[in-house]
């Protein structure tokens, strides 16, 4: 599974990450919205938990390419 996601290629991938944590860019962003939800404990509605998961999605892809990046030095 991890030689898959070290085959991505760090910069791309660190955009997309940045670009569909901050989207939408106008309003409040999703990410920070549906966390707020999150840990208020009004995070209930199957769209929001969806929203949740697809905004941060890339981030944790990110955090497991850099992880695995400073482990093995491997940048591809």
């Amino acid at each position: 599974m991890f030689n898959y996601i070290d085959r991505i290629p760090l910069g791309p991938l660190a955009i997309a990450a940045i670009a569909m944590a901050f989207a939408p860019f106008v309003r409040e962003p999703h990410l920070f919205e549906k966390a707020r939800m999150l840990f208020s404990g009004e995070l209930s509605r199957p769209i929001d938990i969806f929203d949740l998961f697809w905004h941060s999605f890339l981030l944790v892809i990110l955090a497991i390419r850099l992880w695995r990046y400073k482990k093995t030095g491997n940048a591809q």
